[in-house]
């Protein structure tokens, strides 16, 4: 509801306006395409099955009074931003630190990250190129596994990433929400930012992680 009904409102309200701003960012995420194992998948795949994809199909259609108001308006489908101050990375920094951090699951998931410096450029650059419009992919042209990345931030931060935590722990703790968003696959590329000639400061994750978290 507060992804969907605050996006719906502000979208009518722009478009009564006399002079509508001529392009809008809306956010979203990865969680659209559902759990889709090491499938890729760019902004042509289909919409997914489960919570997180009927939430960003509802979100992104909540922005149609908008469109057809004659405003740009571009769906930023984020994965996992890595940033110092917030979001999953702030979560995970603890307990790897003590050493005592992990895969999730088996690991096998795909985590498609982003590191917070290219989003922000993302952004910037969805705003000035007039043809971006729609579902955009905000994510690293390389995502890893989830196992992948637990060695990857033990690594940076120079601690053992031994311990895992199992499926069933991650299904207790955090509920359907945290299966979906934790031990879901989403391996995704971010075609039409490549494709537009947009270039990732931080493509790879270990210079990423060593950005925000080294």
């Amino acid at each position: 509801e507060s992804r969907v009904k605050g996006t719906r409102l502000l979208c009518e309200a722009l478009a009564k306006l006399p002079h509508p701003p001529r392009v809008l960012i809306a956010a979203s995420a990865t969680g659209f395409y559902g759990d889709r194992g090491s499938e890729w998948l760019d902004e042509q795949s289909s919409q997914g099955r489960g919570f997180l994809a009927e939430v960003c199909g509802e979100w992104e259609a909540a922005a149609r009074t908008a469109t057809e108001r004659g405003i740009r308006v571009a769906h930023l489908r984020f994965g996992v931003v890595l940033a110092k101050g917030g979001g999953a990375l702030a979560k995970m920094l603890p307990p790897f630190r003590l050493g005592l951090g992990g895969r999730l699951g088996d690991g096998r998931q795909f985590w498609s990250w982003v590191a917070i410096d290219d989003v922000v450029r993302a952004v910037q650059h969805v705003l000035s190129v007039e043809t971006m419009r729609g579902p955009i992919n905000v994510v690293s042209p390389h995502p890893v596994t989830n196992a992948e990345f637990a060695r990857t931030l033990g690594r940076v931060l120079r601690r053992p990433s031994v311990f895992p935590v199992p499926q069933f722990a991650v299904e207790l703790l955090l509920g359907e929400m945290g299966r979906e968003a934790l031990l879901s696959s989403f391996r995704v590329k971010p075609a039409r930012l490549l494709e537009s000639g947009f270039q990732f400061q931080f493509p790879e994750l270990e210079p990423g992680l060593r950005n925000v978290a080294g």
